[in-house]
């Protein structure tokens, strides 16, 4: 069996050595030129896509709706080319996109950034405004926290301050209004635990700061109702009281 395998390598060797010996000296210029193409040939690339190119495609995304693609192009456009009047568009792409995505914490700081960086750009109103719109989405319900309640309101007066020629004023008006209710209904809300827990002077502070503070809202209604039903002074006086002498 070894000489077999033997015979067989022998014989393989001697078919290379022919088939090469015939192929001649051209053949292997043809090979040598043919290799030499595969190794140094340049690799054809596809052109780098300039600001407009991006901007194009990535509003494209953005008017369909694909906030995920539209915002990752967008941003190519902000770190590639920070100098072009396009950066400005991604910017404020890119804080809309968090904003239909529902990132509104993260929307707001964008809306922030490209006002502080553009304060003189013509898209300043809208800006403010979305900002106040992530205010908005945030409000909690009136028993929960009212901080972003309190921001939309600040955040929609200064629109109104600044430009109150704005179109967006007229819904800002209404949502300061919605806002004020909240407010009142959360007054409204923790004067209810106080009486349930028969605090009645901090109880009658909460209705009355809703009569002083949002008397053109829904809530006074239910804060005269609660005050109408509030025992007196006297009638809240502890029994212990009663025993210290007045002097």
């Amino acid at each position: 069996m070894s000489n077999i395998l033997r015979y067989i390598a022998i014989f393989g060797l001697v078919a290379i050595g022919l088939l090469t010996g015939c192929a001649g000296k051209n053949t292997l210029k043809v090979n040598k030129s043919r290799l030499a193409s595969w190794f140094h040939s340049p690799v054809e690339t596809k052109p780098q896509e300039n600001e407009v190119d991006l901007s194009e495609k990535a509003m494209r995304f953005f008017i369909h709706g694909r906030y995920l693609s539209a915002q990752d192009v967008f941003q190519k456009v902000k770190d590639r080319y920070p100098f072009s009047p396009y950066a400005s568009l991604a910017e404020l792409r890119l804080a809309d996109c968090k904003f239909y995505l529902k990132n509104y914490e993260e929307a707001i700081l964008l809306y922030k950034e490209f006002e502080k960086n553009h304060p003189t750009n013509e898209a300043v109103p809208y800006v403010i405004f979305q900002e106040g719109s992530c205010y908005y989405r945030l409000m909690a319900t009136p028993d929960r926290d009212q901080t972003y309640t309190h921001k939309l309101i600040d955040t929609y007066r200064r629109l109104l301050e600044r430009f109150p020629n704005s179109p967006f004023g007229y819904e800002a008006r209404i949502r300061i209004a919605e806002a004020r209710e909240r407010l009142a209904q959360h007054e409204i809300a923790v004067a209810r635990w106080y009486l349930h827990t028969r605090q009645w002077p901090q109880a009658r502070n909460r209705l009355e700061t809703v009569l002083d503070l949002y008397p053109d809202t829904k809530a006074t209604v239910e804060a005269e109702r609660l005050l109408r039903k509030m025992p007196q002074e006297r009638e809240t006086e502890t029994w212990w009281r009663r025993l210290i002498p007045v002097i």
